[in-house]
């Protein structure tokens, strides 16, 4: 029932593979719990007691309450799933409520710092264009990590690129003239190398990128200029929203943009707006 569940994600949920691989680590991870504490590893036998007796013990390691939540996210689909084809009729997480979390700012680097790292001289060779047209496309489009790797050349115009996002939905991001140049100037090198890969980001092996490799490429570049503890792509797609915003941006047309299904999901970046107007409260006003 876990692979029927993973194919069900991948090919007709069209879940990103960092959700599929999460789902999978969590249900085997409840399958071998079900195993040594209720001599059972059928998932299906499962009980609301048995779940909660598992998430009671990660409260006894102190995971983190988002770890948590996730792990009740994967149980609730999963079961959902379930219901839905008709192995169960009843289903053991209604009754099991996930746990509230602080509410975080997110990460983001401050202008004079993105400004700092576009200043960066980089060579004209296929890896360094490559890297630069990586965090080109995170910082001014604010695309997730997999939504930049499957681009494909095909969903870049003049002045916008199609991007396919989480269940399956295709938005239209519009970029600059100097974007669009620069992604120009990379097909010439990359069809000049021989590479015909549909995907427009490949390696300088020809090959498509990977999430380490994205990962690695933006987390360099930002140790040049930050030191903010977190400097994944996520962070860019931060910076991304957070610079929009303050620059006077409608939050409906960054929703758009950055493939939110709710505005709340957009809203947390009206908090570091809010964090700058009391800076520059506190810096100006004779009684601050």
């Amino acid at each position: 029932m876990i692979d029927k569940f993973l194919n069900y994600l991948q090919y007709e949920k069209r879940s990103s593979p960092h959700t599929v691989v999460s789902y999978k680590n969590d249900l085997e991870q409840f399958s071998s719990f079900l195993s040594s504490q209720f001599s059972t590893n059928t998932l299906e036998d499962a009980t609301t007691a048995m779940v909660r007796t598992w998430l009671a013990s990660f409260y006894d390691e102190k995971l983190e309450p988002s770890t948590i939540k996730r792990k009740i996210s994967t149980l609730k689909t999963f079961y959902k799933y379930l219901n839905k084809i008709g192995v169960l009729s009843t289903n053991p997480m209604l009754k099991i409520v996930a746990p509230k979390q602080k509410s975080r700012l997110p990460n983001y680097v401050d202008e004079k710092s993105i400004n700092a790292l576009f200043t960066i001289e980089t060579d004209n060779d296929f890896t360094s264009l490559t890297n630069r047209l990586i965090i080109e496309l995170f910082y001014q489009t604010g695309i997730r990590r997999a939504e930049l790797i499957n681009l494909k050349h095909t969903d870049v115009s003049k002045d916008a690129i199609i991007v396919l996002g989480k269940r399956n939905k295709e938005r239209k991001i519009p970029i600059t003239a100097g974007l669009h140049q620069l992604i120009t100037q990379y097909e010439e090198v990359k069809h000049a190398t021989g590479y015909q890969l549909e995907h427009l980001l490949v390696l300088d092996n020809g090959k498509k990128l990977y999430d380490k490799f994205v990962y690695l490429t933006v987390n360099n570049y930002l140790n040049s200029v930050t030191t903010l503890s977190k400097k994944s792509p996520h962070v860019l797609r931060h910076t991304f929203a957070t610079h929009m915003l303050n620059n006077g941006a409608d939050l409906n047309a960054i929703k758009e943009i950055l493939g939110h299904t709710s505005l709340a999901a957009t809203q947390v970046y009206t908090h570091n707006s809010i964090e700058k107007l009391k800076s520059a409260h506190k810096q100006a006003h004779p009684r601050a």
